[in-house]
């Protein structure tokens, strides 16, 4: 898949709109019941990059940063700024926010996910893209070293134990994540409101699966 590993002005983000979807298919049965069902494991996100009113220097960057990724054919990353933590968006990032795993004598690598959870029932995201720097980790309350304990592939969200665990033990992470995503047009329209500041109404961003 062509991704660059590049992301998205975070000050230009900062105030999109977006957030996930799902593909939900219903029948409505004779006596009036529904049946529901859904083609899709994991949800999908949209966001709209589009900015107000700012400075044409803002918007030159928007340009530039989309005219690089040949609009839809290369993938980015995109900071959700309503989730990107494996905690909450007020909290500090520790190294048991989430349970990724649990250990079975012989895996060492371990995909990063978070997991959501409402009531009795939740669902778990692989998170394919954690920021440089960010991820810390644990074996049942026993924090691990990034370099020393363990390593992260960021293009995959993959981590590789130096040590395999034993079998049992709780596998925690901390992380924040950015999501994959790609333009979902090939045209922008600016419009120039003075000599000092413009704006680009609409910027569909959609996220990819990888």
């Amino acid at each position: 898949m062509s991704f660059h590993e590049v992301r998205f002005p975070a000050n230009l983000s900062f105030g999109s709109l977006g957030g996930p979807e799902r593909r939900t298919d219903i029948v409505t049965l004779a006596n009036g019941h529904e049946e529901r069902n859904t083609p899709w494991a994991h949800s999908r996100r949209r966001y709209d990059a589009g900015v107000g009113l700012r400075s044409l220097d803002d918007v030159e960057r928007l340009i530039a940063f989309f005219e690089a990724r040949r609009a839809q054919m290369f993938g980015f990353r995109w900071k959700d700024w309503a989730d990107f933590r494996s905690c909450l968006p007020s909290a500090q990032t520790g190294p048991a926010d989430q349970v990724i795993a649990r250990a079975d004598g012989t895996t060492r690598v371990f995909q990063l996910i978070k997991t959501y959870r409402s009531g009795a029932q939740s669902y778990a995201r692989p998170i394919a893209k954690p920021v440089l720097g960010t991820v810390v980790m644990g074996i049942e309350g026993t924090r691990l070293y990034e370099g020393v304990d363990f390593e992260v592939d960021l293009t995959s969200g993959l981590v590789t134990l130096t040590e395999t665990p034993t079998a049992g033990l709780e596998i925690t992470a901390g992380f924040e994540f950015d999501v994959p995503v790609r333009f979902d047009t090939d045209r922008i329209s600016t419009s120039v409101a003075s000599f000092k500041a413009g704006e680009v109404p609409r910027v569909p961003v959609l996220e990819i699966r990888l």
